[in-house]
């Protein structure tokens, strides 16, 4: 009767499975949502990577970010940061951006972002001035028409390109790049607490950055899903990972799932549903790691005419970038199986934030091709709000 009932279960799971990979196919429905306005400056709009992102009182916020507004990077352009806010609201079925503009106190970008109760948290990140470990609540007043900053305890370091989720309006904040290496540590901070500080939590099970952070039931407890990222060695040339990490909040520990069904690094994710976490696009690394390999070659050569050819390898291969995964991906973290649901019909980007707003997944900007930005706001519908 056992073995029976341990069937019947798989046999149940394995439909549930099915039954929500077809629901996603059926509802996700892309479209170009939004775009980013362009500047003054600029005769087109050029969007910008790693903005922060998120939804409070019921408007999309797309700030800060960054591009190469003159030339691209093998082209020696410098890359600019930004301090721009923009609110996006909803008029009926479409988005609209607000009228008015509105500033950071900082540029920044590559921040660790999630949307709270509180409104949108974001994390260390950098600048022109370097990394940051500033963290900084920004809040929408639907009322007053404006936006709002709010100083919470600074990071323990300061860190860029980590990654941030949410439980229970506690912030968890995972790996990232440190001035000197990538970082394994983990920490939370509780905004019902905030004077307490950051608390330091059991450290990852290695040093990663451009991951993606999420928090979902494994049936049992709350949980915390580390997914993919890399890692940026001494000689120049990145770690990829298809590594997927679970940290248990009630065993608080960390244990090892099954793996992505390739490296994937710098994708956009979020749970949805009971137990599913939904990836989307991300770099699998293959020209990334080509680019990686001729600049150790460049670094180590010390014939000129040598290492001008392969100068021009590297600029090629960045100028003919293919673009990144367009894939999506779910996760179900009962069965603990990967499963392909979807690809995005448009450029998909990385470096960015996904966030869930009335139904929809919101994909703002990023970068769609090496040093090229997007300024589209992608959405896709959900099965369920």
């Amino acid at each position: 009767m056992g073995r029976i009932t341990i069937l019947l279960s798989v046999i149940i799971m394995l439909f549930t499975v099915t039954t929500y990979a077809q629901k996603i196919r059926r509802s996700m429905q892309w479209k170009i949502a939004a775009q980013l306005p362009h500047l003054n400056e600029q005769p087109k709009a050029l969007g910008v990577a790693g903005p922060v992102t998120g939804v409070d009182h019921d408007a999309l916020i797309v700030a800060g970010g960054s591009n190469f507004p003159d030339s691209m990077p093998w082209q020696n352009g410098k890359k600019k940061y930004y301090d721009d806010v923009y609110v996006y609201v909803k008029k009926g079925k479409q988005i609209k951006l607000y009228k008015k503009s509105f500033k950071l106190p900082a540029a920044i970008a590559y921040a660790a972002v999630c949307t709270t109760d509180f409104g949108v948290v974001y994390a260390g990140g950098e600048n022109e001035n370097g990394i940051s470990d500033k963290v900084i609540l920004l809040q929408w007043d639907a009322a007053a028409k404006n936006v709002i900053f709010n100083n919470l305890p600074n990071l323990p370091f300061a860190v860029t390109n980590a990654a941030a989720t949410v439980y229970k309006n506690i912030i968890y904040i995972a790996g990232g790049e440190m001035p000197a290496e990538a970082s394994s540590y983990f920490y939370s901070l509780d905004l019902n607490a905030v004077s307490a500080g950051w608390k330091q939590l059991p450290r990852l099970p290695k040093p990663v950055s451009h991951t993606v952070l999420t928090t979902q039931s494994n049936g049992k407890n709350a949980c915390i899903y580390l997914t993919g990222g890399r890692k940026k060695n001494k000689n120049g040339i990145s770690d990829l990972y298809a590594s997927v990490y679970e940290f248990d909040l009630a065993k608080n520990q960390w244990s090892e799932k099954k793996t992505l069904p390739y490296n994937l690094c710098a994708g956009t994710g979020i749970a949805t549903g009971l137990h599913y976490i939904l990836m989307f696009g991300g770099d699998t690394g293959e020209t990334f790691h080509k680019v990686q390999t001729v600049m150790a070659d460049i670094n180590a050569e010390s014939d000129s005419a040598k290492k001008l050819v392969l100068i021009k390898e590297k600029n090629q291969l960045q100028s003919t970038h293919p673009g990144f995964s367009k894939q999506v991906l779910m996760y179900n973290t009962i069965t603990d199986t990967w499963s392909t649901v979807d690809s995005i019909p448009f450029d998909a980007p990385v470096t960015t934030n996904a966030c869930k707003w009335n139904g929809e997944v919101i994909i703002p900007c990023g970068e769609i091709r090496a040093g090229v930005r997007t300024p589209v706001i992608l959405s896709g519908r959900l099965p369920y709000k």
